[in-house]
């Protein structure tokens, strides 16, 4: 079985006052310190350990110098066994993105860019906070195809109150026009403390954002794009392999400050300390979950995925969760082939449909 590799980039050059994931202003110092910690700890993975995929997150991962990524993937082919055809991704902020950039991206190894665009409006992206234009985030996913870029993906957020129909129809049409494969689309969630936490911007209702994400879902499948996941869309053979992993409980190893693991039956963190992970031989991790991937987790991820579950896959919870479902369907739930899995109206109530399906499953 194959594995999975992230490596948290814990730097940005500016916070985004939405965000709550680890991350710190840049430095050279800082970066290079990263960098020799990311290659020890790869080097105590289990050798040969079977990959194929790598994510670079964060953060923003595409600050660091192209040598640094390049030093990183060169130690994981070491002592990884890295597939040939391995998905090799980077998240990258659209103003780090320079033709010179791409082409070390490439030569090291990455084949997958994932864009940090959030909008392709210039009004929603002052309320966001960043720092780049609607033209500066097509330049750069068009430059990226130029540079022969084919696997490309790109952030868009929901939930602002100005986001009317219209005007998230003009943004869908812009992605679409471009040349991406993958979009991930998410609601705009208000974390207590971040700045939007403190004074949160004007947000749409819950039945606008309901209609929104409907609308989204209609047009992009459309489109041409498969609504693979509950916030994610990918034009055929276009899906995140790596994120993926995450949704059907394979395996994967994560390397960095705030990083999570999930293998041999559990689950780990690394804490959210730069000082700490860097001046470490090792990580310091703790396991945060002695027996990860129970039946209901089990069930619980596999439906965030378009593809759903077998319920003959829990032999011990099959016929309670098939009970639990019948009320469900055809609204919230789809029952084709033998398998369950939810409409996009269930994915809007998840938390809901979840509480029902689980409610005496472990």
């Amino acid at each position: 079985m194959n594995a999975g590799i992230y490596i948290h980039v814990p730097f940005c050059a500016v916070k985004c006052p939405y965000c709550d994931f680890y991350s710190g202003r840049y430095s050279a110092k800082d970066a290079a310190a990263f960098t020799a910690a990311v290659c020890r700890n790869l080097n105590t993975l289990p050798q040969d350990l079977p990959a194929d995929t790598v994510y670079f997150g964060g953060g923003t991962p595409s600050l660091l110098p192209p040598e640094m990524i390049g030093r990183m993937l060169c130690t994981a082919r070491e002592r990884l066994l890295l597939a040939q055809d391995a998905e090799i991704t980077l998240e990258a902020n659209p103003l780090t993105v320079t033709a010179e950039r791409l082409a070390a991206w490439k030569q090291s190894g990455i084949n997958r860019l994932s864009l940090g665009v959030q909008s392709f409006s210039d009004e929603t992206l002052r309320m966001l906070g960043r720092k780049h234009t609607a033209q500066q985030a097509k330049a750069a996913v068009l430059s990226a195809q130029e540079a022969g870029f084919q696997n490309l993906s790109v952030d868009l957020m929901l939930g602002l109150a100005h986001q009317n129909s219209s005007r998230l129809r003009v943004e869908l049409e812009t992605a679409v026009t471009l040349p991406v494969t993958h979009l991930s689309a998410y609601l705009l969630k208000i974390e207590p403390e971040t700045p939007f936490g403190k004074t949160p911007p004007p947000l749409l209702s819950a039945d606008e954002t309901a209609d929104r994400y409907l609308e989204m879902h209609s047009f992009l499948t459309d489109a041409g794009f498969c609504h693979y996941e509950i916030s994610n869309f990918a034009k055929k053979g276009y899906a995140s392999r790596h994120n993926c992993k995450y949704w059907r409980g394979l395996p994967y190893y994560g390397i960095g400050p705030a990083a999570h693991s999930c293998h041999d039956g559990k689950r780990f963190a690394v804490p959210r300390d730069l000082a700490a992970f860097t001046a470490a031989p090792l990580q310091p991790e703790t396991v945060t979950d002695e027996a990860a991937l129970t039946d209901g987790e089990r069930i619980m991820l596999g439906l965030r995925l378009s593809e759903g579950i077998c319920p003959e896959d829990y032999p011990a919870s099959a016929q309670t969760l098939r009970r639990a479902a019948a009320p469900l369907i055809p609204q919230y739930l789809s029952a084709e082939n033998g398998r369950l899995s939810m409409t996009p109206e269930g994915w809007l109530v998840s938390n809901s449909v979840l509480a029902a399906l689980l409610r005496d499953i472990p």
